[in-house]
């Protein structure tokens, strides 16, 4: 289990351990900042069922590359428990093009917007700074894409990938970290699953972290209302 702010994130299998990175106290500073001032910002969004359906078909392109088939039982998980597709989309989008583009246009229709231009390029994303600067930007805005989304509709996303007011579904982390994984192997580091899972939890835990207090309110408030109707 990853500790969430309080919540526990449930492993995939057995727990990781001898996580050799970690995301730096500067990083998870300036992402807490972040995410902050994108809950200021945020407006109500007029759901478009057009740009619902493209989110979906990306998806399906996503996930009809043979390369990606090991990814369709999570995922499929993820859909059935409601989780917004774009938000997967923010999760695949490090590794797939199609994915990338569907959620840059996501957050510039809504925040006028785009992670690369929220990104904060100087920060040293890791504690060992053991990153080419390169790969440390190309982190750093998938931590901020996948932040910005969160960031217009963290309620609806986290309900569905909470199991109760204190476990998330670990389905979440493992996609995490088989697309984290990818990532390293196309810059030619490849990685053992073990040893990427402890940090796939800390990115999650960041992006996370900031709305986890107001989620897990409303939960409580809402199993008491339930036990009150009872």
């Amino acid at each position: 289990m990853s500790e969430f702010g309080g919540i526990d994130i449930g492993a995939p299998g057995e727990g990781a351990v001898g996580a050799p990175e970690q995301l730096s106290e500067e990083a998870k500073q300036r992402f807490a900042a972040a995410a902050a001032a994108m809950a200021q910002i945020r407006r109500e969004e007029k759901r478009s069922k057009k740009r619902d359906d493209q989110v979906a078909r990306v998806i399906l392109q996503f996930l009809a590359q043979d390369s990606n088939t090991h990814l369709f039982l999570l995922i499929s998980r993820l859909v059935a428990r409601d989780c917004p597709s774009i938000f997967i989309l923010s999760i695949i989008s490090l590794i797939d093009e199609g994915s990338f583009l569907a959620v840059q246009e996501y957050l510039q229709e809504t925040l006028q917007k785009t992670a690369k231009e929220a990104v904060d390029e100087n920060m040293t994303l890791l504690k060992t700074g053991s990153l080419d600067a390169a790969t440390n930007r190309a982190l750093i805005e998938w931590i901020t894409r996948m932040q910005m989304v969160m960031a217009l509709d963290a309620e609806r996303i986290l309900v569905s990938l909470m199991i109760d007011e204190k476990n998330i579904d670990g389905t979440i982390l493992q996609l995490s970290t088989f697309v984290l994984q990818e990532f390293f192997l196309k810059q030619g580091k490849a990685t053992p699953f073990d040893k990427v899972q402890p940090l796939a939890g800390s990115i999650l835990q960041t992006v996370f972290e900031p709305f986890v207090a107001a989620v897990r309110k409303r939960l409580l408030e809402s199993k008491e209302k339930t036990n009150d109707d009872e």
